[in-house]
């Protein structure tokens, strides 16, 4: 079931996506070779909380371990951070995260390379092309749209620039919860499903490989990797549809 929300809370979410935006800002001033993901975990958190939020990720489900989720080259999503996972010059890093501010969530996701030397012309244009599915996405989100029209813009991007799309995994509702209806595919044909209707708050995520759509989970019942070990980005911002359009709530205004 759909769950609409109203101008209060959607301020309320406003206000949980600064925080979550400024998260990410915080730790993309600090990214760079020789740190680890777990220092970026801590500067997420500490952003959060400094904040007055609360991090959305850390004990989801009861088990997960930190604040953000940091996937590097073939992690797709939800890799977990830690103090041993050393950056290096050229790694393509997702940087995932949230923040709870009065009970409704913030959710956004960018990928970056590490370090100042130019990386691959293939994870240049696979990092470029995944934010450029996501603006796609976003330019459809509008009263009276359908919700498949997302999905149809991401694929036509991703695949129209001869990448491959994850099919497990997509987008979705959020508020109250981190993951609400509606699911939202990251493919299909436009003009199906739902129609977006003012109130509707959704977090959209492109999720595009190098190699194939096929994927797989690690041990740590987490960690999301390509099945062929090639590269992998995610961008994510969550957005509300408005009276005459949309409105970016995890926007990243420094």
């Amino acid at each position: 079931m759909i769950i609409y929300k109203s101008p209060d809370e959607i301020a309320k979410m406003r206000r949980a996506g600064r925080i979550t935006a400024d998260a990410i800002l915080a730790m993309l001033e600090r990214v760079a070779p020789g740190m680890t993901t777990g220092d970026l975990d801590a500067i997420a958190e500490r952003t959060i909380r400094d904040a007055g939020g609360t991090p959305s990720f850390l004990h989801y489900k009861g088990s997960y371990p930190a604040t953000i989720c940091a996937s590097v080259n073939d992690e797709i999503v939800h890799g977990i951070p830690s103090s041993q996972r050393v950056l290096k010059t050229g790694d393509v890093l997702s940087l995932d995260c949230g923040a709870i501010w009065d009970g409704f969530q913030g959710d956004s996701a960018v990928t970056v390379i590490v370090g100042d030397e130019p990386s691959s012309p293939e994870a240049d244009k696979l990092v470029r092309v995944t934010e450029e599915a996501l603006e796609a996405a976003i330019d459809t989100i509008r009263p009276g749209g359908r919700l498949s029209d997302i999905g149809a813009a991401i694929q036509q991007v991703a695949e129209g620039a001869g990448f491959w799309l994850v099919r497990e995994y997509g987008g979705h509702g959020i508020g109250r919860a981190m993951h609400e209806d509606p699911f939202i595919q990251n493919f299909g044909s436009p003009g199906r499903g739902p129609e977006m209707k003012p109130g509707l708050v959704i977090a959209v995520e492109p999720m595009v490989m190098l190699g194939s759509h096929e994927t797989r989970v690690l041990a740590d019942g987490w960690t999301v990797v390509t099945a062929d070990g090639s590269l992998a980005a995610h961008f994510e911002h969550t957005i509300a549809v408005t009276e005459d359009g949309h409105e970016v709530l995890t926007a990243r205004i420094p």
